[in-house]
C-alpha cells in the first residue's frame, strides 16, 4: 500500500524533528526507547533497572535535580543548587560561600530553611481522565475545567504531608501523567566546598568546555526527626571514565520549546528573549554595582547575581540560536508538511485544522498583554522576598476561602505544604537589598508601563521608585517569621486588619485586583487557546506516528542517553576529560581565577591527573543541574552542572556533534573530599 507524498514528507521531516541523533531526547521513564539503546550499545535498561534509577533520583524544590546516595538520606547535588540554603545558614561573621563547609559529624548538619526534596515513587496515567473532564470546551471554561481536574487529582492521590503529588503535561497537552513523591521537608546540609571551587572561573566560564569546577555539595533529608532510610539509592564510582563509556543521566530538565509552533517560535525571539534580556541586563547592573559597596553588600547578593546572570547567558544563546535562522525555518517545514499530511488523513479522529491558526492568534494576544502581565501580575514588585511574601498572605488566605478545585493552582491543596515551607522560612531578610531590588522594579514598571498609565498611577502615587521602595520595606513586619504565621493562621481577616497598619500588606491588598485581572486576561486569552490546540496538534501526531519520540521537558523525571566524548570547536579538537592539573595551571590568584587557600595548601597531596570534569553527548537543559550521571551498573560517575554553549540552543533542538553535557567526575569528588576537606566521615557513608 503506497502512502500519499505529503504523508512520506511528514515522516521524513518528524524523523528530523525527533530523534534524529541516537542520544537525542529527554525520555519519560514509562517511555524509554529501551530497544534503541539495546541496538545501539547492546545494553538492555529492563523494567527492574528503569525502577532502580527511577527511585533513586531526585528533585530539588529549588528547580534542580539530584540522586540518593546511601540508606541514610544523603543526597549529591550541585553546590549553584544549595546556594541559597548556604546564603541563609551564612553570616557577616560565618560566610560558608566564602568558606565552604564541612560538618564533622551528624549533629553538625543544618537545617535548610526551605527546602525541598521530592522521590518519584509512582507514575500514573490519567490522560482519559484530563480529556474527557475538558471535551468540548474553550476560552475560560476549558482553563477552569482543567485546573479543577487537576486540582481533584493531585488532592485525593496527596494521602498527607510527606507526599506530594503532580499531574505533569507531556506532549503539550497531548497526554497527562500523575507522578506522586515521597516529600523530604527536613533538609540538612552535610558539605559544601568554598564558591571559589565551586563555581572556578565564574561567569567567563559559564556554559563552556574545558571546565574546573567542584560543583558538589551532599545534603541529608530527615524524617521524624533522624536521618531518612533510602534504601533505593546509587552507589559511587571510583573509576574514572573514559571516551566512548555510556552515560544516563537522570534527572528533571526545566522546560524545552521543540514542540512550539513556528509563531510560537517567533514570539520568543522576536517579543519574549529581547524584553527579557535587556531587563535580565539591567538588572545585573544593578545588584553588581550594590556588591560593589562594601564585603557586606557583596554576600548578600551575591547568590542573587549569580542567578541572574546564569539566565542571562542561557536566554543569550536561546535567543543566538533563533537568530541564526536554521530553527525557525527547520519548524516552518515540518509544521508544512504536517498540515499536509493531515490534510490528506480525513479518517483522523481529530481534526487540527485550525489549531494552528488559533494559536497563532493567542500569540498576537501574548504579545498585546505581555507587559501588562510582566509587570502587574508577574512582577508589581513581587520579585523580591517580601513583596512575595506579603502577595502570598494576601491572595493565600483569600483562595483558602474557595473550594480546592477553583483555586489558583499555586495555592490547591496539593502545592500547600510546599508553600507553606517557603512563607514560614527563617531564611534572613536584608532590607537594604529588598529596597534595592523594589525599587529597580517599581522603576521598571514605570518605565515599561508609562507615567500615566492607571496601575502606575495607582501603585507609585506620588512617591518615586525608591521613596516607595524605602517606605513599604521600613513599614512592615513580614520578616517575622512569627508575625507571618500568625496572618496566615488568622485568614483574609487578619491580614485586613494587619494591613491597617503594615504598609507592605496595605501595597499587596491595592494592588491584587488589578493584577488579578491581567492574569484572568491571560489564562483566558492566551494559556488556554494555547493549551487546548497544542493538544489537538499533538493528537494528530500520535495518530500518525505514534507515540515513539520524546515530549518537551517539565521539570519532571527524564532519563537520556549518550557516551562520553568530546567535539571540534572552531578547527580545534576539544578533549572530554579534564583534571585537577587544569585548574592549577589556570590559577591566576584573581577572581574568579582564584582556588581557595584548601586547594593550595593541599596541592602536594593530590593526584593531578585525577579526572574533574568530564563532557558527554547526553541531551540535557536546565533543571538537569545536579543529576546524576550513571553507568550501566547504576553507579554515580558524575553529576550534571553544566552545558557547553553549543548546548545553549538546545531548548529547541539537539546536534550531537557539538552539544555537550559537562559534568563533575565522582572520581573528582571523593579525590577532593578525602585530599582536600578530610571529609572522612561522607566518603565512608558513600557505597562504592
Amino acid at each position: 500500500m503506497t502512502r500519499p507524498l505529503s504523508y512520506c514528507l511528514l515522516l521524513a521531516a518528524l524523523c528530523c524533528a525527533a530523534p534524529a541523533q541516537a542520544e537525542e531526547g529527554m525520555w519519560t521513564f514509562d517511555n524509554f526507547p529501551r530497544a534503541k539503546v539495546k541496538a545501539t550499545y547492546g545494553f538492555d535498561a529492563d523494567d527492574a533497572w528503569l525502577q532502580r534509577v527511577m527511585r533513586a533520583s531526585a528533585r530539588l524544590g529549588g528547580g534542580c535535580s539530584g540522586s540518593f546516595v546511601s540508606p541514610r538520606g544523603l543526597v549529591v547535588t550541585n553546590h549553584h543548587c544549595v546556594s541559597a540554603c548556604i546564603q541563609a545558614l551564612s553570616t557577616k561573621k560565618r560566610d560558608f560561600a566564602a568558606l565552604g563547609f564541612v560538618a564533622k559529624t551528624e549533629a553538625q548538619e543544618q537545617r535548610c530553611p526551605d527546602m525541598e526534596v521530592h522521590q518519584l515513587i509512582q507514575i500514573t496515567d490519567v490522560t482519559a481522565t484530563v480529556t474527557q473532564s475538558t471535551q468540548g470546551l474553550s476560552g475560560q471554561q476549558f482553563h477552569d475545567a482543567l485546573k479543577a481536574v487537576e486540582a481533584r487529582l493531585e488532592k485525593e492521590c496527596q494521602s498527607n504531608e510527606q507526599t506530594r503529588c503532580d499531574v505533569v503535561r507531556l506532549y503539550r497537552g497531548g497526554q497527562f501523567r500523575l507522578h506522586r513523591y515521597k516529600r523530604f521537608s527536613d533538609v540538612r546540609l552535610a558539605f559544601a566546598p568554598e564558591r571559589a571551587a565551586a563555581f572556578f572561573g565564574g561567569d567567563p566560564y559559564n556554559f563552556t568546555f574545558p571546565r574546573f569546577d567542584l560543583d558538589v555539595s551532599f545534603i541529608r533529608v530527615r524524617q521524624d526527626g533522624k536521618s531518612a532510610t533510602t534504601p533505593d539509592h546509587f552507589r559511587w564510582s571510583r573509576t574514572p571514565v573514559s571516551e566512548g563509556t555510556l552515560t544516563f543521566v537522570s534527572g528533571n530538565p526545566g522546560s524545552t520549546e521543540r514542540l512550539l509552533t513556528v509563531a510560537q517560535l517567533l514570539y520568543q525571539r522576536d517579543v519574549a528573549l529581547p524584553e527579557s534580556l535587556l531587563s535580565l541586563a539591567e538588572l545585573r547592573g544593578v545588584l553588581t554595582e550594590f556588591g560593589r559597596r562594601g564585603q557586606e553588600e557583596r554576600r548578600i547578593s551575591e547568590d542573587v547575581l549569580f542567578g541572574v546572570e546564569n539566565r542571562y547567558k542561557g536566554l543569550r544563546g536561546r535567543w543566538q540560536a533563533l537568530m541564526a535562522g536554521a530553527i525557525v525555518e527547520q519548524r516552518l517545514a515540518t509544521e508544512r508538511q504536517l498540515r499536509a499530511a493531515v490534510a490528506t488523513r480525513p479518517a483522523l479522529q481529530v481534526d487540527p485544522k485550525g489549531a494552528w491558526d488559533a494559536i497563532a492568534k493567542a500569540t498576537k494576544r501574548q504579545a498585546e498583554l505581555r507587559k501588562p502581565y510582566v509587570y502587574i501580575e508577574g512582577n508589581g514588585g513581587a520579585g523580591t522576598a517580601l513583596m512575595r511574601i506579603a502577595r502570598t498572605l494576601v491572595r493565600g488566605t483569600a483562595e483558602l476561602a474557595v473550594p480546592n478545585e477553583k483555586r489558583l493552582e499555586e495555592y490547591s491543596d496539593a502545592s500547600l505544604p510546599t508553600l507553606k515551607q517557603s512563607l514560614f522560612s527563617t531564611a534572613p531578610i536584608y532590607n537594604s537589598l529588598q529596597i534595592l531590588m523594589l525599587t529597580h522594579s517599581f522603576t521598571k514598571i514605570r518605565e515599561e508601563l508609562g507615567p500615566n498609565h492607571p496601575f502606575v498611577t495607582k501603585a507609585l502615587g506620588p512617591r518615586s521608585p525608591d521613596e516607595l521602595a524605602t517606605h513599604l520595606v521600613k513599614g512592615t513586619r513580614l520578616a517575622e517569621v512569627a508575625f507571618r504565621r500568625k496572618l496566615w493562621q488568622g485568614g483574609v481577616g487578619a491580614v485586613q486588619e494587619a494591613a491597617k497598619t503594615d504598609a507592605l500588606l496595605a501595597y499587596a491588598l491595592m494592588i491584587d485586583g488589578d493584577a488579578r485581572a491581567v492574569r484572568k486576561l491571560w489564562e483566558t486569552e492566551v494559556d488556554a487557546v494555547i493549551l487546548k490546540n497544542s493538544e489537538v496538534i499533538a493528537k494528530a501526531r500520535f495518530a500518525l506516528q505514534g507515540t515513539q519520540t520524546y515530549p518537551d521537558a517539565t521539570f519532571s523525571a527524564r532519563l537520556s542517553y549518550g557516551t562520553v566524548k568530546g567535539y571540534e570547536e572552531e578547527g580545534s579538537t576539544i578533549a572530554p576529560v579534564t583534571t585537577f592539573a587544569g585548574a592549577f595551571e589556570r590559577h591566576t590568584g584573581r577572581e574568579p581565577f582564584a582556588l581557595p587557600q584548601t586547594w593550595l595548601a593541599a596541592k602536594a597531596k593530590l593526584d593531578l591527573n585525577t579526572p574533574l570534569n568530564f563532557a558527554t553527548t547526553n541531551d540535557i537543559i536546565g533543571g538537569n543541574s545536579g543529576s546524576p550521571v550513571i553507568d550501566r551498573e547504576a553507579a554515580v560517575v558524575g553529576l550534571i552542572f553544566d552545558g557547553n554553549l553549543a548546548s545553549l540552543g538546545g531548548d529547541y533542538g539537539y546536534d550531537a556533534l557539538v552539544n555537550r553535557a559537562v559534568v563533575v567526575s565522582s572520581v573528582g569528588i571523593w579525590h577532593a573530599l578525602e585530599k582536600i576537606y578530610g571529609a572522612q566521615r561522607l566518603i565512608n557513608e558513600l557505597v562504592p
